[in-house]
């Protein structure tokens, strides 16, 4: 029994008739039939009722159909796995993250998934959240990282939460140590060094301090994360960052941990529920999803290597 002489068969059965079923499957009418013949001497049985104008399924005919169908859309279903799995050779894949994460998460992840998948090419765009929501939904983005939640609730897109983390104070070596652990009202008067507008690091720390009662002070804001650790090493005051970047900050900068409960930030993996994100694209969510650096890192509370552990 080959897949050739069941899609005959599904197309004799469907249009009831033998020319119009060769048609349909592009095959000159006397190899058709010839086909179907062959198919009915393997089985042993008739499959169809012959008379001009009238073709109809025998019982035989009847207890097949389901099955060939079944049997081709298995095949299919097959070969399109396949060539998808084929494609992750080629390809690429578009992934917004926040800046933070890029310097802090990424740079593993996308080592393990390159090193997997060499061919794909991968478009990183580094934004805040608000922003990679809006590419996602305009579909210039395939997955983004983001930070919830989300500023609006936002149609056909879904999140997957990867890992809630700390935020802890990083403040230059060089300078007087603050009080072990800091409060948010220690920040009160204090310099800060602030991220530009669009950080969601700006919004939880300027929303932490205003539940505080006051309004933080900014020695200098407006930049990115690299030039705000930059700022803090030059001594220029402190700023609130995720745990992940202040493990990787350096000798020359010191981290505190935050005072319970602290404050942190939960990443999501968003996609948009009402596009079938390209194979490319899924393979890099699996890879995500399964990453052991989101099951051992920074979930849980834990500072990162240096810093001060947090008082009760």
């Amino acid at each position: 029994m080959q897949f050739q002489q069941l899609r005959y068969f599904v197309a004799v059965a469907e249009t009831r008739h033998f020319t119009r079923a060769a048609e349909r499957v592009h095959v000159a009418q006397p190899s058709l039939s010839q086909q179907i013949r062959a198919l009915e001497r393997e089985l042993g049985a008739e499959l169809f009722r012959r008379a001009p104008g009238n073709v109809t399924l025998t019982d035989a005919g009847e207890a097949l159909l389901p099955l060939a169908r079944r049997i081709l859309a298995d095949a299919d279903t097959a070969r399109h796995e396949v060539q998808e799995l084929a494609q992750l050779r080629r390809g690429r894949v578009r992934l917004g993250a926040t800046p933070s994460l890029c310097t802090g998460l990424l740079p593993e992840v996308l080592r393990a998934f390159h090193e997997l998948h060499p061919g794909i090419q991968l478009l990183v765009q580094e934004s805040g959240s608000h922003d990679l929501v809006r590419e996602l939904a305009r579909g210039a983005l395939d997955l983004a990282l983001v930070v919830l939640p989300l500023p609006a609730p936002v149609p056909a897109l879904t999140t997957v939460e990867l890992l809630r983390e700390d935020l802890v104070v990083v403040s230059s070596a060089a300078a007087p140590a603050p009080r072990r652990p800091v409060r948010i009202a220690d920040l009160q008067g204090q310099p800060l060094v602030m991220f530009r507008h669009g950080y969601d690091l700006r919004e939880l720390t300027v929303a932490a301090c205003r539940a505080a009662g006051f309004e933080p002070s900014f020695t200098v804001e407006g930049g990115e994360l690299d030039a705000v650790l930059g700022f803090v090493r030059a001594g220029l005051g402190m700023a609130v960052v995720p745990g992940m970047v202040a493990a990787r900050a350096g000798r020359d900068l010191r981290v505190t941990a935050l005072a319970r409960p602290g404050l942190r930030r939960t990443i999501a993996l968003a996609h948009r529920s009402d596009v079938a994100p390209p194979r490319a694209a899924r393979e890099l969510r699996r890879v995500l999803l399964g990453s052991p650096l989101l099951r051992t890192r920074h979930d849980g509370g834990e500072p990162g290597p240096g810093a001060e552990p947090a008082g009760g």
